[in-house]
């Protein structure tokens, strides 16, 4: 005997004329309790088999199928073995059949007496793909919308076919009970023929004809339960609508960043509509074009990402604006076939239909609706929805309403996560304005006390010594001159700070050799530090460089600010090597290294900030305002080019480099005599101390 094949599969082989129909599962309890019901009414002893999908389908109705056994001793139940359920002889035979055959998809019942018989055959049937977003398997397995289809008869030859046919299965399970069942074969009179087509018996005083009254009561029933499913539907969906925009909203409270809510809005609304893409990109109603940055795509559709998307001839777009609400299209390839009035009217307008049957060819859209991301009337971008070409799709209400609910909720987070950044970014420019304040303080403290405080004291000393040496009124002449000098060129510092950032700087470009003006600031450094002891300085530039366009005096100060950076830091036993290389295009970069204390690889960054001081400003070994590198990168900038620094670290030696252009067309190095108007330059040293 074949178990592969459903009893229902077998029952239509048998006798095709049987029509099927479906029935929920609330019906079908009722079918089976009105048929078992016949039984405990004191019916005479019927033969009863009865299948259970699974066994806990089964523990349901087991106190009931003990009542049924009282009244026959022909009881057969079936089922799915979970847990303690298996082959027993009790009040009622229970029968364990394999979970993967059919019997584990059915819902079958036979109740067969000596002169009638009834039988409900019944197989479970998929979940229609409309209600599989909002009934999970779990709930499915109790829910009572459960659908099955089949066919239920009291046509007695129709029930002695079904009986037989679980018969030869409880055989094959239990091969124990066969004289039993060829005994229950003999008493109900159940052979193998196929059934012979005939009109349903009455039995008058069984009231087994289901009659006019059990059929309206049938109807009844499944009436109700499609009113039932309806209920689900509108509940699922309103929950999907309350979870979809929980997932938004919690998104927006956990990140506040704009690209994370745009992400997490199009991949949870694609999926939870079911479109084949759903796009999102940031606009203001002034823009030409925008780039699509976020995108859910369904599998096997064009992804736009990183597409430009045209809006200035969009009519879409335009109506969207217009109306400050959302615009839909149910079928692109009859557009002007549109619930919408007023953009059936702008669609009619030259070119605009033209230009929306082209974008929606080329990327495959049949049907479309666009929303906008508003805040307070401020556009801040738009919401996308398309349906693949050919495929036309009425936009509801509901999805309508769904779409514009996350829009608001997107647009309230994109204000709120731009609020937040805002916020951040005046706390970090607070924050620098505090540390520049107190670097400010006790810099400029430190800085102007120890000069002006030296400064005083010669003066003292030569205003209240008349009789003082000569040579040591020099000296102390000298002492003041060099601590004014300080003086002078820390308020240079401050006021050449202020004209870069306040832009009252002019520029003086001109073609100018390098070389010269790398010779003018080593003069300068040499001559700023007089006799002490400097590490050597060494020139590594290569002979057939390009001229530079720059302001030369600009650019010895940068160079200068730069090679006294380098001094201070390194030891008389140290080197600074100057080297230049072409970098690009009409582009060359300068490179100042040091064999000094070198940098932490964390702060090469912030000592380009003003008043930035690695040591401190009160326990600091060089002295120095912070303004130097701080300058250096205002001007670098100012001309195009950019500055880094790198280091390994402590004792590793720094290297500063910055990029300036060159001459347009570049000329010989003998063209140019002066480097650098209205300053001479010293002879040329390649190695010098």
């Amino acid at each position: 005997m074949n178990v592969k094949t459903s009893v229902l599969e077998d029952l239509r082989q048998a006798q095709p004329q049987l029509r099927s129909q479906t029935y929920f599962k609330s019906s079908l309890i009722a079918l089976s309790h009105a048929m078992e019901d016949q039984v405990l009414a004191g019916d005479s002893s019927p033969l009863v088999i009865a299948t259970f999908q699974q066994e806990r389908f089964y523990r349901l109705e087991a106190n009931r199928y003990s009542r049924i056994a009282q009244a026959t001793n022909q009881v057969y139940v079936l089922a799915a073995p979970e847990s303690d359920f298996s082959n027993h002889s009790g009040q009622y035979e229970t029968i364990a059949f394999n979970p993967d055959e059919p019997l584990s998809q059915e819902w079958n019942l036979v109740v067969l007496g000596r002169n009638y018989g009834t039988c409900l055959v019944c197989q479970e049937g998929d979940i229609p793909e409309g209600e599989s977003r909002w009934l999970g398997q779990t709930q499915l397995e109790i829910d009572t919308a459960r659908r099955f289809e089949g066919i239920w008869s009291f046509d007695r030859d129709v029930s002695c076919f079904v009986a037989g046919q679980l018969l030869k299965r409880i055989v094959h399970y239990r091969p124990e009970l066969a004289e039993k069942i060829a005994q229950a074969r003999r008493d109900y009179g159940i052979n193998d023929r196929p059934p012979e087509p005939q009109v349903p018996i009455t039995q008058e005083g069984l009231g087994m004809n289901p009659g006019p009254f059990a059929e309206r009561l049938i109807t009844y029933l499944q009436a109700g339960q499609y009113k039932l499913l309806k209920a689900y539907r509108s509940i699922a969906a309103q929950e999907e609508q309350e979870r979809l925009v929980n997932s938004i909203t919690t998104a927006i409270r956990q990140s506040l960043d704009p690209q994370e809510i745009l992400k997490v809005a199009v991949g949870e609304l694609g999926k939870a509509l079911n479109v084949c893409r759903c796009l999102v990109y940031r606009c203001k109603e002034t823009d030409a074009t925008a780039t699509i940055v976020h995108e859910y795509a369904a599998p096997g559709i064009q992804s736009l990402v990183g597409e430009t998307w045209a809006l200035v001839d969009n009519p879409l777009f335009q109506e969207a604006i217009e109306r400050q609400s959302g615009v839909f299209l149910e079928d692109t390839d009859d557009p002007l076939n549109t619930r919408m009035e007023s953009l059936a009217r702008l669609l009619q307008q030259p070119n605009a239909q033209d230009w929306l049957n082209q974008q929606a060819q080329r990327w495959k859209i049949g049907a479309w609706l666009m929303m906008p991301i508003l805040y307070r009337g401020k556009l801040l971008g738009i919401l996308e929805l398309h349906h693949c070409q050919g495929c036309p799709h009425h936009w509801s209400d509901d999805e309508v309403a769904l779409v514009n609910t996350i829009t608001i909720q997107m647009g309230t987070g994109l204000i709120q996560a731009e609020t937040y950044a805002y916020l951040e970014d005046l706390n970090q420019q607070l924050e620098a304005l505090e540390r520049t304040r107190s670097n400010l303080i006790a810099i400029t403290g430190h800085e102007l006390r120890t000069p002006l405080s030296t400064i005083q004291i010669c003066l003292e000393s030569l205003a209240s010594e008349p009789d003082m040496p000569a040579e040591l009124q020099k000296v102390m002449l000298n002492t003041a001159l060099v601590d004014a000098e300080r003086l002078r060129e820390l308020v240079q510092d401050f006021l050449t700070l202020s004209r870069f950032e306040s832009g009252r700087v002019e520029w003086n470009l001109e073609p100018l050799s390098l070389d010269e003006c790398i010779d003018l600031a080593m003069s300068g450094v040499k001559a700023r530090y007089g006799g002490e002891s400097l590490p050597e300085l060494i020139v590594d530039i290569p002979p057939d460089l390009p001229l530079v366009q720059a302001d030369g005096e600009w650019l010895v100060q940068v160079l200068g600010k730069l090679l006294d950076n380098a001094c201070k830091f390194t030891p008389g036993g140290g080197s600074i090597t100057i080297r230049a290389t072409p970098m690009g295009y009409r582009l060359l970069k300068v490179t100042v290294a040091d064999t000094g204390r070198g940098i932490e690889p964390a702060r090469v960054e912030d000592i380009f900030e003003r008043f930035y001081q690695e040591e401190g400003a009160l326990r600091r070994t060089t002295g120095g305002t912070g303004l130097g590198l701080a300058i250096c990168r205002q001007a670098i900038q100012r001309w195009g080019g950019q500055v880094w620094a790198e280091s390994e670290g402590k004792d590793c030696g720094s290297r500063f480099h910055f990029t300036i252009p060159t001459e347009d067309e570049a000329t010989p190095r003998g063209a140019s005599s002066t480097a650098v108007k209205g300053l001479s330059a010293p002879p040329k040293s390649r190695r010098s101390r």
